[in-house]
């Protein structure tokens, strides 16, 4: 069932997000405790680098995301099979993929990560990570990306996380929105997101990321998240300074996901000529 957001009265969307999750992990961590999810058969694999994938040139520097609903649009694609779209995500071009794994807000599962993971490509478990033991869950169903949210963690934390993540071969993203955000940066978030959606009220806005992105590091990977609809936005955004592209809503929402980006990844092909 999709979240009913009137039980958390008072708080923005993001707290409400970050309040559930800390209530589920309680029973999640007593379910299965760390100790099972080092066994599981993903933990010791040789994991994928997203970094690579989007300096290849030969991609598209598009990450692809699976996404069934959002908590700003409601349902957005509830038939989709994620091992269909993600084998033509993965067949078409995509640097990475992305899968939403919060069932409450977003309709996603581990399950669509672990369907997810028979691509031999980079994949980025998109989830709100709050604690350590989702790190270790993370690799545990195979992703090689994590997720760290800047508006969700303090500084110390969220660098415990990202070191947590180095030490067991994963990657990480980290998503900023705001300015006072980029002291996140370190050497363990090597790919940097800048979320054109404010989390805490959901609202896109495209020229605060070109603006964002100047004050980043140029050693490091600048990915734009979110709003991205057409292939002029994503060209502006390349040009603005960006080297990777989180879509999925814009394929999503379409009857044939797959499709969809094939022929966006064309487009693509063919401008670039």
């Amino acid at each position: 069932m999709f979240a009913n957001l009137n039980e958390y009265e008072g708080m923005n969307i993001l707290e409400t997000i970050i309040a559930h999750k800390r209530s589920a992990l309680v029973q999640q961590k007593l379910q299965v405790p760390v100790s099972q999810l080092m066994h599981s058969p993903f933990f010791e694999r040789e994991t994928y680098s997203l970094r690579s994938g989007l300096l290849d040139k030969n991609k598209t520097g598009i990450i692809a995301e699976f996404k069934r609903r959002s908590p700003s649009k409601g349902i957005i694609n509830e038939t989709a099979q994620v091992d269909q779209i993600t084998q033509q995500y993965h067949a078409h071009g995509a640097s990475g993929i992305s899968v939403l794994t919060d069932q409450f807000f977003f309709g996603g599962s581990q399950e669509d990560l672990i369907a997810a993971r028979k691509n031999e490509i980079p994949l980025l478990r998109k989830e709100f990570i709050i604690d350590e033991y989702q790190v270790i869950e993370s690799k545990a169903l195979g992703a090689d990306v994590i997720l760290l949210i800047a508006a969700c963690l303090p500084n110390d934390e969220l660098q415990s996380f990202a070191r947590l993540a180095r030490s067991l071969n994963m990657e990480v993203l980290l998503e900023i929105h705001q300015e006072k955000e980029l002291n996140y940066i370190s050497d363990s978030t090597e790919l940097v997101g800048v979320n054109n959606r404010n989390l805490k009220n959901f609202e896109v806005d495209l020229d605060h990321a070109r603006a964002l992105v100047k004050q980043i590091p140029d050693d490091k990977i600048k990915i734009a998240e979110s709003g991205i609809h057409s292939l002029a936005t994503l060209k502006a955004l390349k040009q603005g300074g960006f080297q990777g592209f989180l879509m999925g809503e814009y394929f999503m929402s379409t009857t044939d996901p797959g499709y969809a980006f094939r022929q966006f990844a064309e487009a693509l092909q063919e401008s670039e000529k």
